[in-house]
Parts: structure tokens; sequence; C-alpha cells
């Protein structure tokens, strides 16, 4: 007989792991209009008109509404533009970023 190993080699196989995702959420004020609120919705989180008003009013309502998921850096950056923007008018708007549970 010979001595040839025929098993196959099994590899481990490796999974990825999905990155930890994170909510933006929009906190209502009393000083930003609510047509600049819906414009920077629909520009920077590209939502389209009915749910960005959805999304500011509840906000407004609820006093924060999540606006949407991403990774980390993705939901920061989308954050950050959307307050720099409103600062750029003076316009207190802001936006907080959370881990999702």
């Amino acid at each position: 007989m010979s001595d040839t190993n025929l098993k196959p080699r099994i590899k481990p196989r490796l999974k990825a792991e999905r990155p930890k995702l994170y909510r933006v959420v929009l906190l209502n004020d009393d000083f930003t209009p609510r047509e600049f609120v819906v414009t920077v919705l629909k520009g920077e989180f590209r939502l389209d008109s009915a749910q960005a008003e959805i999304v500011m009013l509840t906000a407004h309502q609820k006093g924060a509404c999540v606006v949407s998921v991403y990774p980390k850096d993705v939901a920061e950056t989308k954050a950050d533009r959307a307050v720099a923007a409103a600062q750029k008018r003076g316009f207190p708007l802001q936006f907080t970023v959370e881990p999702e549970e």
C-alpha cells in the first residue's frame, strides 16, 4: 500500500463579522425651520419628500427621531455634514450618532 494521504484538507472558514451599525438621530429644536430640516434630510440622507416630512414631524412631536442606520464612519460623517450645513445658515439643528442595540 502507498503512504499517500488521500483525505482532503479541510481549511477552517473564517466568517467575516459585519460592522456594528449606528443610528443617526435628529433632535428637535424650536428654532430651525421645518422646511430647512426637510431639505437637509433629503440632501444628506437621501430621503424622499414624504419620508423627510415624517421624520421631521416625528422629531418635532417626540423630541427625536431615528433618521437612518449606517456603519459608524458613515453615520458620523453624515451627521457632521448635516450639522455643518445648519450652522452655516445659523440654525441650531443637531444630530447624534448612537450604537444600534
